[in-house]
């Protein structure tokens, strides 16, 4: 048996099986110095915006905004809590996409570039489980750096504005503690945005044996897709780019919350999931990774 045959069944053996092949797979990636510094940019950003507000506004109190970010800004001064619909909607366009695909790009071609996805694919998992394990661990990428978004926008609020009662975009006022839940689930609605473009990032990872092509890929699709729902004359096909409901978060903060957009949102998002995620099995499950 020659060398790379004996580290290739040596490497099967110490594969651990579902569900600790996904166990292994998230300690693996959250451990990574990469994911941290993801992590650590999005935590930073909204101790920049709520900083910036805070010199900005002398900690005076705003008026309410009419709707969507404009509105979180107006209100942050009002009540720190708003700096978490802010933090997220500011970073919702940008640098959580950004950082998921990143993530999502490198999954597999990742594995591929370093010589390592041949020898995952001779433990018992096989392609099919070893490609889910890598979307969970992706779509958990979404769910952990939103909530850190949330998390570090919820503990600058609290330190640099007062907080208390929460008036909703529609002018009803809530117990503090419903805004809590409220934001949780904004944080909740803002990672189930990301779970179409994180498939979409695991098929355009198993196009290439390239990390890096593959996420700027991925990153590239993403910046084209934003330009084309931005670009009033292409607003036929808006309502079907999977960034346009992104926003739709805000709709929670109404009372009653508006769910249709919500659900379009959600609905659209399942579908690319559904879509590309086919076609990340159908190319991974056909690929030739002997070479």
């Amino acid at each position: 048996m020659s060398r790379v045959e004996t580290a290739g069944a040596g490497a099967a053996l110490r594969m651990p099986r579902s569900p600790g092949l996904l166990r292994n797979e998230i300690g693996t990636t959250f451990r990574r110095w990469r994911t941290l510094a993801l992590l650590g940019v999005l935590a930073a950003v909204p101790v920049l915006i709520g900083v910036a507000v805070r010199i900005e506004t002398g900690g005076e109190s705003g008026g309410p905004g009419a709707s969507g970010g404009a509105a979180f800004v107006s209100q942050v001064t009002n009540n720190g809590l708003f700096l978490v619909f802010t933090s997220l909607a500011a970073t919702l366009p940008v640098f959580l996409p950004l950082a998921v695909g990143v993530i999502a790009g490198d999954c597999v071609a990742g594995e591929a570039n370093a010589g390592t996805l041949r020898y995952l694919l001779v433990a018992p998992a096989g392609r099919t489980k070893l490609l889910l394990v890598k979307y969970a661990t992706t779509v958990a990428f979404c769910l952990v750096g939103t909530l850190v978004v949330a998390a570090s926008a919820l503990v600058a609020g609290v330190l640099l504005f007062p907080v208390g009662e929460v008036t909703l975009l529609s002018g009803t006022t809530v117990p503090f503690g419903e805004g809590l839940l409220r934001a949780l689930a904004v944080a909740g609605v803002v990672a189930c945005s990301l779970v179409g473009f994180a498939a979409i990032g695991l098929f355009v990872s198993t196009l290439t044996n390239s990390g890096i092509a593959a996420m700027a890929a991925t990153v590239g699709l993403l910046i084209m897709v934003q330009i084309l729902d931005a670009i009033p004359q292409l607003h036929a096909i808006q309502p079907y780019l999977f960034p346009h409901y992104w926003l739709s978060f805000a709709d929670v903060l109404r009372d009653p919350v508006y769910w249709d957009q919500l659900q379009k949102n959600l609905g659209l998002q399942a579908l690319y999931a559904a879509v590309f995620g086919s076609a990340a099995w159908a190319r991974f499950t056909a690929r030739d990774v002997t070479s």
